[in-house]
């Protein structure tokens, strides 16, 4: 899957099939940066793709979630900027287990360090495991949870929920920055007349100067335009601004069809423009769908019709559907505008056989 064009800044790339491990990459177009959603089995991936990434989200330590860590790791450990892993309870020990698992006598100074961040329901603990050090654990701490949110930069938010999967697991929403954008509408109604002016408004807006100053505008006038002065640019910026709610990635896999955690998706995830949610076995077979902690096609249907979001692509396909994985999106019913998307079944190489592989016979 290639980007779609529900964003303005983000690019979201699922970078595995139907039966891949599930592996969601964002490339952030303004920064040229990535995140990382979840991190199995990414060997496909080339090494200056796993170098932009700044920030991986774990959603549990199944190896199919978690075992990637290595192999990026492994490419990445001597770039200089820090990476942030975001998991839920006991991820920490985890990462300190994986990394405790080779020798790093040969660190240098400048190897990065790795930040993992352990997200609990009401505190997030914090750790740091400097690649110069060897990569040993250190605690910074902790600090109380404040809502959902549990990463930012310039141009996005990263919200989380704990939700039950027979142990906790997260599932994220990705919210882009709300963009300046002005209604042509507006502006008629206004009697104002585009021009430079606008550009100092977006500039003021950008840089979070909005606030009750004045502004010089331009306004039509019956012998064409002529300036003018607003006394209130942020209550301008209210009236003229178009209304465009910022677009939203919601991000799901391996949780249970119960309550409690419907309760927590539709909290979280409502209205989203697209919703990469895991469909793991179909309506048929619903019982092991109850018994794993997964959901099936008949619970996608009826998230859908409660969240509404615009684009849905179903994923994580269990294996055992090898032979028929299409027969997933006969099963799929979406809300009028939803947008169904679909997913090759695989994207990782197939692996070789004995016999595909060269060899040299002895002379």
């Amino acid at each position: 899957m290639t980007a779609l064009r529900l964003f303005h800044t983000i690019e979201p790339h699922f970078c595995s099939g139907l039966l891949d491990d599930p592996l969601l990459l964002v490339r952030v177009r303004p920064t040229g940066r990535s995140l990382l959603f979840d991190c199995g089995q990414l060997h496909h991936l080339a090494k200056r793709t796993l170098r932009s990434i700044d920030a991986v989200f774990v959603t549990h330590a199944h190896m199919d979630h978690f075992m990637g860590l290595d192999h990026l790791v492994r490419h990445t450990h001597v770039s200089p900027r820090p990476l942030d892993l975001f998991g839920p309870p006991g991820i920490a020990a985890r990462v300190a287990h994986k990394l405790a698992g080779y020798d790093w006598n040969l660190a240098e100074e400048w190897w990065r360090t790795i930040f993992v961040h352990e997200v609990h329901k009401d505190w997030t603990g914090h750790y740091r495991f400097a690649g110069a050090r060897g990569f040993r654990e250190e605690s910074l701490g902790g600090e109380p949870r404040k809502g959902t949110e549990i990463y930012a930069n310039a141009y996005l938010t990263v919200s989380a929920q704990l939700c039950d999967h027979g142990l906790p697991v997260l599932i994220f929403r990705l919210t882009e920055r709300e963009i300046f954008s002005i209604d042509p509408a507006m502006l008629a109604i206004e009697g104002l007349h585009p021009g430079p002016w606008l550009r100092e408004l977006k500039d003021r807006w950008k840089n979070d100067r909005l606030g009750a100053q004045p502004i010089e505008v331009m306004i039509s006038a019956n012998d064409g335009t002529q300036a003018a002065t607003v006394t209130d640019d942020a209550a301008l910026y209210r009236r003229l601004r178009a209304d465009r709610p910022a677009a939203s990635l919601g991000y799901v896999t391996d949780v249970g069809f119960t309550d409690g955690n419907r309760q927590l998706l539709q909290g979280l995830l409502t209205g989203v423009s697209l919703l990469c949610c895991e469909c793991t076995f179909l309506a048929t077979d619903e019982a092991k769908a109850r018994v794993s902690h997964h959901l099936c096609s008949s619970d996608i249907n009826r998230l859908t019709a409660v969240l509404h979001p615009k684009a849905l692509l179903p994923m994580h396909l269990s294996k055992a559907y090898i032979r028929r994985p299409y027969d997933l999106y006969a099963e799929l019913i979406t809300p009028d505008g939803t947008r169904l998307l679909r997913l090759p079944d695989y994207v990782t190489p197939r692996p070789k056989l004995l016999t595909e592989l060269p060899w040299s016979s002895p002379a």
